[in-house]
């Protein structure tokens, strides 16, 4: 079956134009500041980088586990905390500057709203934590889609039946 939108093309010039863009500005700052030192500042952003990864990685890991605790949707920041990590740990100053506005909090959930009113229709994700959170008895919320399994107890003259038919609606 053929994928609604094809991401080979993009990722491809993606992969390539980026570095090239990357490429272009360390030679520009190395001019101004000289080539020891682009490279003291690309080595030092870098253990930065790390640091930051080790830090925010830690804290988005403990907020996933709590919202999986909780049942809730654990969000989508722990996915750009990856993602910015990644980018700090590459060699350069414009991945460099993405990582960190996706390492960021207030940044971070800014990105995350953004890429989600994007990528998911309208409406959907609004309900995704509530399936499994263990919610048991009350009323189902509005909008709220329940998973139910149907059991009818009818009288069996048989005895060698249980006179429980399941179906599934």
């Amino acid at each position: 079956m053929h994928a609604p939108y094809d991401v080979s093309v993009p990722l491809l010039l993606l992969f390539i134009i980026v570095p090239i863009l990357e490429l272009l500005i360390i030679g520009q700052v190395a001019d101004v500041l000289g080539l020891p030192l682009t490279l003291l500042i690309l080595f030092g952003d870098g253990v930065i980088g790390a640091w930051l990864v080790k830090r925010e990685g830690r804290r988005a890991w403990d907020a996933l586990r709590l919202a999986l605790r909780e049942g809730r949707w654990p969000g989508d920041e722990g996915a750009l905390v990856v993602f910015g990590g990644a980018l700090l740990l590459t060699p350069g100053f414009l991945t460099d500057v993405v990582g960190l506005l996706s390492m960021m909090p207030p940044s971070r959930a800014l990105i995350a709203r953004q890429l989600q009113s994007r990528v998911l229709p309208a409406g959907v994700g609004q309900h995704l934590g509530r399936r499994g959170s263990g919610r048991q008895g009350g009323r189902a919320r509005p909008g709220e889609v329940l998973d139910v399994e149907v059991l009818s107890i009818e009288p069996d003259d048989d005895d060698s039946s249980d006179g429980v038919n399941p179906s599934k609606t």
